[in-house]
């Protein structure tokens, strides 16, 4: 194979991957996620979207269905259904019962962001009702959590997975700006308290996990520094260390604490470990294997160093050349690559201003050559392996992150083509247009 050889997204294939997925029954494997059904759609929408093949492989009536099937699963008191199994209808839901049948916060990101690849002008949104559900799915530690039960209690995990989404929700229907503290009449949620609980997370290596003293973790860096993005709260100095916002003045507390160590950890995450076969012995030893990954040399990352001055900063220069035709990404330390974690890691380089520090060219190529399903389209998990719709849509993500020309451009942070982040703008106008006339 010539060495200036770069393999090209096959557009056409991977159209009709998504379209199986979007337009027939799903394989028996997802029966199990069928209370994530929002969270299916929203994969399969975007996925053609940055493939720029979903306006011509739908009609204007299958459109109108879609929105329709999104709008149908908007509950009543504000966000959406993750699937429409709990709605009890209004002729059988009780005071008794109502907490069976709640919104999600994930399903309302996925539903809020596919309303924007469909095209919608999210007229239809309970805007008000969402804001104020969201702003009540808020903990008093900062964390955001699933659902609400009974009496007002959160449900749901703690890490930033779901502050990611809470950033995402809070986004699109009130932007990023913290001017006035209500939008629709309803108070904005405590982001300070949300940027600590970030902070407490943060890790010893740079990397940032779901909870304190844990292991970092890719999915919950990158959550943890779009959801900062979208607020406006996101530091990405390099030569900076943010003291606790016990210091400083609250409103204007930013996180990661050390942005230089996240960046380290991040790229420290490139390796050329990409499948359980893959014996790259070249030491010899019994720690060169792909079940450890624990070896320097099988690993493609830049220097992080402590100037004189004692201030963290970032080199940006390799502290080693690694030639190799193929790497990825992992999520964690000593850990084989895995595609999505092409998106988590690279998005969050790209919102961090820094996607030159990893190798493009490589990543590409084990994308395309090794995740990517040459027979059914789409992207598995691993090299070789089966594609699935998330993989299949995360891997096209990183892509686009690469600056692929077949692709759409990509919005890191919203994880949406940066065609339907625009679509933003107009309806934020109509809003603000919409309270100014309701004030006279």
């Amino acid at each position: 194979m010539a060495p200036d050889f770069q393999p090209k997204v096959d557009v056409g294939r991977h159209t009709k991957y998504f379209l199986r997925c979007l337009k027939t029954y799903l394989p028996t494997a997802y029966q199990s996620n069928d209370s994530n059904r929002m969270s299916l759609a929203f994969f399969t929408l975007a996925g053609l979207d940055l493939l720029g093949t979903l306006d011509n492989n739908i009609s204007a009536e299958q459109r109108s269905d879609y929105i329709a099937w999104i709008y149908a699963l908007q509950h009543p008191s504000g966000g959406f259904r993750a699937f429409p199994g709990t709605d009890l209808g209004p002729d059988h839901t009780t005071p008794l019962n109502a907490h069976w049948d709640p919104a999600n916060l994930p399903a309302t990101y996925f539903a809020l962001s596919s309303l924007l690849v469909l095209g919608d002008d999210l007229r239809r949104v309970a805007r008000k009702e969402t804001l104020a559900w969201l702003k009540a799915l808020q903990r008093p530690d900062g964390s955001f959590g699933e659902t609400i039960g009974q009496g007002g209690t959160v449900h749901g995990g703690t890490d930033s997975r779901f502050g990611y989404c809470a950033m995402s929700v809070r986004f699109i229907l009130r932007g990023n700006s913290e001017e006035g503290s209500e939008a629709e009449g309803v108070a904005d949620v405590d982001l300070d308290a949300f940027v600590e609980c970030i902070r407490a997370a943060e890790t010893y290596d740079g990397g940032i996990s779901d909870a304190p003293f844990h292991e970092a973790h890719a999915g919950f860096t990158y959550c943890t520094v779009a959801a900062l993005n979208l607020t406006g709260r996101l530091d990405t100095s390099t030569s900076t260390y943010n003291p606790p916002a016990s210091s400083q003045n609250p409103s204007k507390s930013v996180a990661p604490t050390h942005p230089a160590r996240v960046l380290h950890w991040l790229v420290s995450r490139q390796t050329a470990t990409i499948s359980p076969e893959d014996e790259d012995d070249t030491y010899g030893d019994e720690t060169d294997t792909p079940e450890t990954c624990h070896d320097a040399h099988t690993f493609v990352h830049q220097e992080v160093f402590v100037s004189k001055r004692g201030k963290e900063s970032f080199e940006g220069r390799p502290s080693h050349s690694f030639d190799v035709d193929w790497t990825g990404f992992n999520g964690r330390c000593n850990k084989i690559a895995d595609t999505c974690y092409a998106f988590w890691v690279g998005a969050s380089l790209n919102i961090m201003n820094h996607s030159s520090l990893t190798s493009t060219t490589s990543l590409r190529r084990y994308l395309l050559e090794k995740t990517a399903h040459r027979t059914l389209g789409g992207f598995g998990k691993l090299a070789g392996d089966l594609p699935d719709i998330y993989h299949s849509c995360l891997g096209l993500a990183a892509l686009s992150l690469t600056g692929d020309e077949d692709l759409k451009a990509l919005d890191a942070s919203l994880c949406i083509s940066q065609e339907a982040r625009g679509r933003l703008d107009a309806i934020w106008a109509r809003w603000g247009r919409a309270s100014c006339d309701s004030r006279s």
